[in-house]
């Protein structure tokens, strides 16, 4: 009798390791739908009342902006830098978040400035307007109303750039920075709001848009906007999105997943087109694999106060251009690992591989636009 209590114990435990085993699995395999079924707002977008719109004549509608931003003192460097941030809004009731959303902006403080505009604090004065974000939800989706909630963020960037242009830039020398959802709303501001204006796209020192998907035909030699092909260049277009050696669910889902402004200034899949792919250990393009030796310092700058200067860990990865993606070795510190659950990783890292060598690289085109321009030739930072 005690055998045989023994015996069902034993298969009831197994039983339930195997079912736990099961729903542990369907859970990874269904994650993106459980996920999507939690953030989605459920309603029409269309009927969707949207958090009001910012006033970026405010200081309190942009996340980072100089104390007098109509008159650069004399210490400044000669050279602006306008950053758009990636998602930090998760979504739920709304498809697009609130400028002072508490959790968006607790991630946007501590992990996305420091690590991902960080780098530009010694090339220029930073503008880094808060805008009414789409949701993550939209970026599990391809739904059309994920694709409005997104061309109504743009909306807010484009007024944010016109005020930048209008009153605080005054002529001088810029760079454009977008880092996902960012990126690709750079990306629209350099087809409508740069390109086609000969007076502003002549100071665009370099445009950055990182963990950014763009056909590369789109900026080719021959484009007004052509992409950064060599160290120095300036007036052309650095864009990458990054992908681990060997995570070829992650590559998968990029490529699936991403979607691209078209003439018409619709989303569309990007439908086979090859991506654009600088490297930014090389300075330029090219498929050639830089070896570790030349990354000149990743940062994990999470939780530093804005301007800290963070510590460099150098010859962390090598990094090579496959496929339209820039595949990347396995870093060396623990420190540059991903952390946490895989959604909080649908945003952006909280670290950055590229730290110096994006700094290194708008330094060198920052300095060779303004040399050309003959205006005050004056190092933006102490060299590296």
């Amino acid at each position: 009798m005690g055998d045989a209590l023994k015996g069902f114990k034993r298969w009831i435990f197994a039983g339930a390791v195997l079912l736990l085993a099961l729903l542990v699995a369907a859970a990874f395999v269904w994650r993106y739908d459980i996920l999507s079924n939690a953030l989605d707002p459920k309603v029409p977008f269309l009927t969707y009342k949207p958090p009001p719109p910012p006033n970026y004549a405010q200081a309190s509608a942009w996340a980072l902006r100089p104390k007098d931003p109509a008159s650069p003192a004399v210490t400044d460097p000669p050279v602006d830098v306008f950053f758009v941030h990636p998602t930090t809004f998760d979504g739920g009731q709304d498809w697009n978040g609130a400028i002072d959303q508490p959790k968006a902006q607790k991630f946007l403080n501590r992990v996305v400035l420091p690590n991902y505009a960080g780098p530009f604090y010694r090339v220029g004065r930073v503008f880094a307007p808060r805008y009414r974000q789409a949701s993550l939800y939209t970026y599990l989706t391809l739904r059309d109303d994920a694709r409005e909630a997104r061309r109504f963020a743009y909306g807010d960037v484009r007024e944010a750039f016109r005020l930048y242009l209008a009153r605080y830039n005054r002529g001088r020398p810029f760079v454009l920075v977008g880092v996902e959802q960012g990126g690709a709303m750079a990306a629209r501001l350099l087809r409508e709001e740069i390109a086609a204006v000969p007076a502003i796209r002549q100071r665009l020192a370099a445009a950055y848009l990182i963990e950014t998907i763009v056909p590369a035909e789109e900026y080719g030699s021959a484009s007004l906007l052509p992409a950064c092909e060599r160290r120095g260049q300036t007036g052309c277009v650095a864009a990458w999105a990054s992908v681990q050696d060997g995570d070829f669910q992650r590559m998968q889902e990029m490529t699936r997943r991403s979607l691209i402004w078209d003439a018409g200034d619709q989303l569309i899949d990007l439908n086979g087109r090859l991506a654009l792919c600088f490297n930014p250990l090389l300075g330029g393009l090219g498929e050639d694999r830089a070896p570790a030796r030349m990354n000149q310092g990743a940062a994990n700058a999470t939780g530093l106060e804005w301007g800290a200067r963070p510590a460099f860990l150098q010859r962390q990865v090598s990094a090579g251009c496959e496929g339209g993606l820039l595949h990347t070795s396995r870093p060396k510190s623990t420190a540059l690992r991903d952390a946490g659950s895989w959604a909080d990783r649908r945003k952006v890292d909280g670290f950055n591989l590229f730290y110096a060598d994006i700094e290194a690289d708008a330094l060198e085109r920052v300095g060779a636009l303004v040399n050309s321009s003959n205006q005050p030739a004056r190092s933006a930072s102490s060299p590296l």
